[in-house]
């Protein structure tokens, strides 16, 4: 997961942005705080060769995956951790909370862009949605990284959160700009007492020269 460094602020918070970026982030599914996971049977299919094997997810930082394929299964383990960090529980203020916020009305078809000082991010908001996040990444010793999140579609959970079902994310050069890679991610889930659960993601994308489908199937769902 990746740490950013707050700068001191040199804006002053706007409380209308803090509101307004609080209200989506309540209204964004997330695991309920007593989540202690969950295990399945998981099946990746990478432009149709599978591979299957069992998963248990207690957290980002806690996923095991087993399968025969040692490439497929860091590459799903890769996937699980980023689902747990997305619908982990946490506080506002444990996440964007805790940046000098501000806003600006553009006019953009996603929406309110409100910035998050500190953290190389902004983020476009609509109907109390996060509906789209551009972040720019640098660290010593990796190659400077930026990317835009475009939600595209979501569910309403049981709950009356709002989990998102299929979005796009472009990665491209922070300094020159050039567009590196775009990959489309279509997600469903499946309740399993109070939680929703992965049920299937797959993923299209271009590596190597050619599009690049990769799907992940979980069934047998028990949480832990």
């Amino acid at each position: 997961m990746t740490q950013h460094t707050q700068d001191k602020p040199t804006v002053a918070d706007d409380p209308n942005a803090r509101e307004l970026l609080r209200r989506a982030f309540d209204k964004t599914a997330r695991w309920q705080n007593d989540f202690k996971g969950f295990t399945a049977d998981l099946t990746v299919n990478v432009n149709g060769k599978e591979t299957s094997g069992p998963v248990m997810v207690k957290g980002p930082r806690e996923v095991s995956v087993q399968l025969g394929d040692a490439d497929v299964q860091k590459w799903a383990q890769e996937q699980l951790g980023m689902i747990a960090v997305h619908r982990g529980p946490r506080s506002f203020e444990e996440s964007d909370g805790k940046y000098t916020l501000t806003m600006e009305e553009d006019g953009h078809p996603f929406g309110t862009k409100l910035a998050i000082h500190g953290s190389n991010s902004f983020y476009r908001l609509k109907d109390d949605r996060i509906t789209q996040i551009n972040r720019k990444m640098a660290h010593p010793g990796m190659t400077p990284l930026a990317f835009t999140i475009n939600v595209e579609e979501s569910a309403v959970t049981q709950d009356q959160k709002n989990l998102t079902t299929k979005y796009s994310v472009y990665y491209y050069s922070p300094t020159d700009g050039k567009l590196n890679n775009v990959e489309s991610f279509t997600d469903t889930h499946v309740r399993v007492g109070s939680s929703d659960l992965p049920a299937t993601r797959r993923i299209i994308s271009y590596e190597n020269g050619e599009v690049i489908v990769k799907s992940l199937t979980f069934k047998n769902h028990k949480l832990i």
